[in-house]
């Protein structure tokens, strides 16, 4: 990210969410991103994946610029390059565990069957495979996000509020997930969260409040 800037409404209603916030984010790293509710966490997460443009700036995934692509190269990049992992983990209800992934393997037009075992049990839920999502508990759920997140084997994986309605328990066990997967093999993933205490094992945290980036 370079520059980025993102306004909403214009005149006496404008509103500046985001204020020339520049970050660079390699292979390998952890980061926290880390703020109070409306301080432009959301808003700097679906910018980063493409959910939606900066009103200024750029930006740069494996060296192809976001701001530049139509929409339909923007969904093929986000779908080939990008994970996302959300506070609410985002199963869909109906499936069971191993039919989320027949799921991702279909829409991908790829074979991830392989993958999709070796995660499930890195994991440790390769029992809970035949398990609907209202089977299972909140972390157990997160994990299977993580899972599917990881399955087509992004470059870069964005966690909105990961552990936001999970116990402490639970929540320690998503983050040490997420960064033993950046560290291991070598992704780049950012976490956006309002609680502090899960950046210990990050590897860079940034403060963000009212849209402005500053090093925590």
């Amino acid at each position: 990210m370079d520059g980025i800037y993102k306004t909403f409404g214009s005149g006496h209603t404008l509103v500046t969410a985001l204020t020339d916030v520049n970050l660079s984010v390699n292979a390998g790293e952890f980061i926290s991103i880390i703020g109070p509710s409306g301080s432009g966490k959301s808003t700097f997460l679906t910018i980063a994946g493409g959910l939606q443009s900066p009103s200024r700036g750029t930006i740069k995934i494996d060296n192809l610029n976001l701001t530049k692509l139509n929409d339909r190269q923007k969904n093929d990049v986000r779908f080939n390059n990008i994970g996302f992992v959300l506070q609410s983990s985002n199963l869909i209800p109906f499936l069971t565990v191993a039919d989320q992934f027949k799921l991702v393997e279909k829409l991908s037009h790829q074979s991830l069957q392989q993958r999709s075992e070796a995660l499930l049990k890195s994991l440790d839920i390769w029992d809970l495979k035949d398990k609907y999502p209202k089977e299972l508990s909140g972390g157990e759920r997160q994990r299977v996000a993580i899972a599917r997140a990881l399955c087509h084997n992004p470059n870069l994986i964005l966690a909105d509020e990961p552990t936001a309605s999970l116990d402490s328990d639970h929540a320690y066990e998503v983050v040490k997930i997420l960064a033993t997967e950046a560290h291991k093999n070598k992704k780049a993933i950012i976490m956006v969260t309002h609680d502090e205490r899960m950046t210990k094992w990050s590897d860079r945290v940034y403060r963000i409040r009212d849209g402005h980036f500053a090093s925590a």
